[in-house]
């Protein structure tokens, strides 16, 4: 800014600023780690009451799972609506939220169908395959209706991508349910 001819912010002014977009950043992460853990959380307390397939066990043309097992109704209904329930916290809508939880749990499909394509089986994981669509698509869809700036888009998809990518690397070691 000083090329420019503008005077550096105060100190103060910039750390407020960080501050404003660590929140923000930090709220888009919830939001993204609610619309993707509930329906593991739900699929624990629940067992398997509730679980149909959002494939109904479909196969693709090329015979294997549409999506698989572990996409069901339940998990997909429990994202939507935890997100919808939670976004009013951040000072988002109801209906925000929802679109929010709604838009993960495509792009989780969109991974599945790729991973069942390329052989991988359910519930396993695939680095960058599991963590793009799901983080993306809501981010990217929703950016102009939620008024986050691009860089704290950025952030919180590369934050949450490497939370996803260690907890997804956790599990397939067995470590975690």
């Amino acid at each position: 800014t000083i090329l420019a001819g503008q005077p550096l912010p105060y100190p103060e002014q910039q750390s407020r600023d960080i501050r404003m977009d660590l929140r923000t950043v930090a709220e888009l992460i919830l939001l993204l780690v609610i619309a993707n853990a509930t329906p593991l959380l739900v699929g624990v307390l629940a067992g398997s009451r509730l679980d149909t397939p959002l494939d109904g066990n479909r196969r693709f043309v090329d015979g294997r799972p549409l999506f698989g097992p572990a996409k069901t109704f339940r998990g997909a209904g429990s994202s939507i609506a935890a997100t919808a329930l939670v976004a009013p916290l951040f000072g988002f809508t109801f209906l925000q939220g929802a679109a929010f939880g709604l838009l993960a749990m495509l792009g989780d499909l969109l991974s599945s169908f790729a991973k069942r394509r390329l052989g991988i089986a359910a519930s396993r994981s695939a680095p960058l395959l599991d963590q793009l669509p799901e983080t993306l698509l809501p981010l990217l869809l929703l950016q102009p209706t939620l008024g986050f700036s691009t860089r704290e888009m950025l952030m919180a998809a590369l934050v949450f991508g490497i939370i996803d990518w260690l907890y997804s690397w956790r599990r397939d070691k067995g470590d975690v349910a």
